[in-house]
């Protein structure tokens, strides 16, 4: 059978790059402005760095994890913080309602080393509004000033929020928040163009972040939301006039974006081709980063969601993506991918099956 095709992903936008390069956030000089946006269930450590690995990220940041069991210490908020020298730069995200809660979390993050915290205020599920944290703070901007002040002045990193752009159409809030949180200290914004109602449905509104870039004086603001392409990315920053953009699905789509974006900055002349042996690679290495950290049984189950997102990518066979959402040894999982290997390229279907499974508004239910 003849190697399959490279792949190499959309082309780059017309026009030329915004302006690239450098760009700095409270103090810290982060190398690009096209971070990896948190992704619950998702952005753990291992797939922070075998992202990282293709290159490109500006900042990275942890899967969100509540301000109350950090400081607990409870396993598994420990384990979403978990990080080493690879994974740098890297903001902790924390959420909660109670305001005690998230300062005792900024401070033992300070104590620990950590050098970046994140607030959530834009998390859409109902397990996070429900406790006061994520979405449900942007109803509430009198409270949601008084939390971000407590942490801004708790700690001596630089502290940073991301919300949506309100609760729903009737209350878009997030100009007014940004505002205010930039009188409190606040070190950079990150919007996702998107109400909480809306979930992941319809299209991220830029102009809804440009109301937030507009808002402010002088803090970065992050634009977020249906990047998945560098024509989406510099779209983005052209029209809205953000200073980075977060990427978080386009990642899980297609890990070597950031390094895409980069390359397309510096005048390649051509599109990034990743070759079928890469694109295998790379799922090799995703798991045996998972499995250093988690072992093989856990890693088992947390990786069986990414096949959804990587199969098309990847050039995996369907049944074979159907196997990684399934399988229940490393054993099994180092024979899926020997065969993905022999068989890459004869997938039928060409769009990722995530994507017919992304969660839609209204999602009063999540």
């Amino acid at each position: 059978m003849p190697e399959p095709a490279a792949f190499t992903g959309a082309a780059p936008a017309a026009g030329g790059p915004p302006a690239g390069g450098e760009l700095t956030i409270g103090g810290r000089r982060l190398p690009t402005r096209y971070f990896l946006a948190p992704l619950a269930g998702y952005t753990h450590l291992a797939f922070r760095i075998v992202v990282r690995e293709c290159g490109g990220v500006g900042l990275a940041t942890t899967d969100l994890v509540q301000a109350s069991h950090l400081v607990a210490g409870t396993k598994w908020a420990r384990e979403l913080v978990r990080t080493n020298p690879e994974d740098q730069p890297l903001a902790v995200q924390i959420y909660g309602g109670v305001v005690e809660h998230l300062v005792a979390a900024a401070r033992w993050l300070q104590d620990q080393g950590y050098q970046g915290i994140d607030l959530n205020m834009g998390c859409p599920m109902a397990k996070i509004t429900g406790t006061g944290g994520g979405a449900r703070l942007m109803c509430r901007p009198d409270a949601a000033c008084r939390l971000v002040e407590a942490v801004v002045q708790a700690v001596q990193i630089p502290v940073t929020v991301k919300m949506r752009l309100g609760w729903d159409a009737a209350s878009l809030t997030a100009p007014h928040l940004a505002r205010e949180f930039e009188n409190l200290g606040v070190a950079a914004i990150t919007i996702h163009g998107r109400t909480r109602q809306q979930g992941f449905s319809g299209r991220a509104d830029l102009a809804g972040i440009r109301a937030v870039v507009e808002a402010v004086r002088q803090i970065p603001v992050v634009g977020n939301g249906d990047v998945l392409t560098v024509a989406d990315a510099w779209h983005m920053r052209r029209e809205t006039g953000c200073a980075a953009v977060a990427i978080g699905r386009g990642a899980l789509f297609d890990p070597w974006i950031f390094r895409r974006i980069q390359l397309a900055e510096r005048g390649a002349a051509a599109p990034l081709a990743v070759t079928p042996a890469e694109q295998v690679g790379f799922l090799r290495r995703h798991y045996e980063l998972m499995t250093r950290q988690h072992g093989d049984q856990q890693s088992c189950l947390m990786f069986r969601k990414f096949a959804a997102w990587y199969g098309a990518r990847l050039g995996i066979p369907e049944d074979l993506e159907s196997r990684l959402r399934r399988f229940e040894s490393a054993v099994e999982f180092a024979e899926i991918a020997d065969q993905i290997q022999e068989r890459h390229g004869t997938r039928r279907e060409a769009r990722a099956t995530a994507e017919l499974r992304l969660p839609n508004g209204p999602i009063e239910h999540w």
